[in-house]
């Protein structure tokens, strides 16, 4: 029989998107606790089913796909460039792995063609035929048309012929956007790359008694207690059963509805839950609460150490300001400080430094101070900003830095921001450090 948690949840994942639900109404509909009903619906909002929006309320949303990371293919590209299909239409669905801009003579090209790339040409038949012949799709620009035979052998090799209007440029541009965000996501590290198994792990049955645990080899992490079909419905500590008989069961003493994670979420976002509420492990299950295995908070911050965007293909923002930041010896009673030059992509309609851009440049130097003296995964969680004057275009901007406090797990910044000498704006800091211990 599913407990009172796991009916809550089942009742969330039923509710029509955009319904509104409250902690009063689900205890008051289902005829539970409200402190049941509140630890179900944070469990629904770390899982994706709802969202809590400043007031309007909890509502419900639509549950973010197992694997979010879509492949850039053909039939999106078509979307992407407002193209045409003149031909191999069986091949929409193949994946792109990367453009090559046909400016060259056949011979030239050849090396550079390869299966599932996109040939980027004008009216030039001779490298249409060479792209399809060696396994690439080809993209007409301009506008110009093609000849039926090249049509013919797109259907033969069930390889896309698109046509656009646009220039080669505005489309190259808006390709290596599309895949330098695909890269962006795939860099973004999930449950499902790190945690341990079914296979590898120890679980218990429900049905077990305090006995059958102390049979068992000492766990190094919370045990799974699991029905008969693989559900998850409690964890055991060895603190549970200190003085109890043998005979006693386990399902009267386990801890009862676990705090779990899903396989799609981000580890940033996971070990930031377990070090707020002091979690070694978590269940890892699927949507039906079926065991998938276990996340270790030390597999968590291994992982966090070793995270670091490709510097070929990541592009976003954050790299972009981080980029232009250059360290500087700061005089007491600082202790960090760093500069960075405005440029036009910093700035705003009025022709000064975007607020967006300078809560960027202060987050980044804040997370390289700490990373400097040893902090390697830190979270920003809040920063409060006040600016006294505009920052103009081409101005030199320094950000010096002051520790008010700094702990085990927390850090707070006096952050002084001074454009050419003169102080424009103030901030202050908190972080988060995600220690492995």
């Amino acid at each position: 029989m599913a407990t009172k948690h796991e009916q809550i949840l089942d009742y969330i994942a039923n509710l029509a998107v955009g319904k509104k639900i409250s902690v009063r109404s689900i205890a008051k509909h289902l005829k539970v606790s409200e402190g049941t009903a509140y630890r179900a619906i944070k469990e629904a909002e770390n899982t994706g089913f709802v969202s809590t929006i400043a007031r309007v309320g909890t509502i419900r949303i639509e549950q973010k796909p197992l694997n979010p990371i879509e492949s850039v293919t053909f039939k999106t590209l078509v979307d992407l460039i407002d193209a045409k299909v003149l031909g191999g239409q069986a091949g929409m669905d193949k994946k792109l792995d990367k453009f090559v801009i046909g400016a060259m003579t056949p011979a030239a090209m050849r090396p550079y063609i390869t299966r599932n790339s996109l040939m980027i040409v004008g009216n030039r038949e001779d490298a249409q035929r060479l792209a399809l012949e060696d396994g690439a799709a080809v993209l007409i620009t301009g506008g110009f048309e093609t000849s039926a035979a090249i049509i013919a052998l797109a259907d033969d090799q069930q390889l896309p012929v698109l046509q656009t209007a646009y220039d080669t440029f505005t489309v190259a541009t808006m390709i290596n956007r599309a895949l330098s965000d695909q890269a962006i996501k795939q860099d973004i590290l999930t449950v499902a790359a790190i945690y341990t198994p079914l296979a590898q792990i120890q679980t218990i049955g429900v049905e077990a008694t305090v006995g059958d645990y102390l049979l068992l080899p000492d766990p190094r992490y919370p045990l799974p207690v699991v029905t008969r079909n693989g559900r998850l419905v409690g964890v055991m500590r060895p603190s549970l059963v200190g003085g109890k008989k043998p005979t006693v069961p386990i399902e009267r003493l386990m801890q009862k509805d676990p705090q779990t994670v899903k396989p799609y979420l981000s580890v940033t976002a996971v070990g930031h839950t377990m070090q707020d509420n002091g979690l070694t492990a978590m269940p890892v299950v699927d949507d039906s609460w079926n065991l998938l295995g276990i996340l270790t908070r030390n597999a968590v911050f291994s992982s966090l150490t070793g995270i670091a965007h490709s510097r070929e293909l990541s592009n976003t923002i954050a790299d972009q300001v981080s980029a232009q930041l250059t360290a500087i010896t700061p005089q007491p009673p600082y202790v960090g400080g760093y500069e960075l030059k405005t440029v036009p992509a910093m700035t705003n309609s009025l022709g000064t430094m975007s607020f967006g851009v300078l809560a960027e440049a202060i987050n980044g130097c804040t997370t390289r101070y700490l990373h400097d003296t040893g902090r390697r995964n830190v979270l920003v969680e809040g920063l409060n900003l006040t600016t006294f004057r505009p920052i103009q275009l081409e101005s030199v901007v320094t950000v010096l830095l002051r520790e008010l406090e700094m702990t085990r797990h927390d850090a707070t910044l006096d952050v002084d921001v001074l454009s050419d000498g003169v102080q424009v704006a103030k901030a202050i800091v908190t972080c988060q450090l995600l220690e492995r211990n």
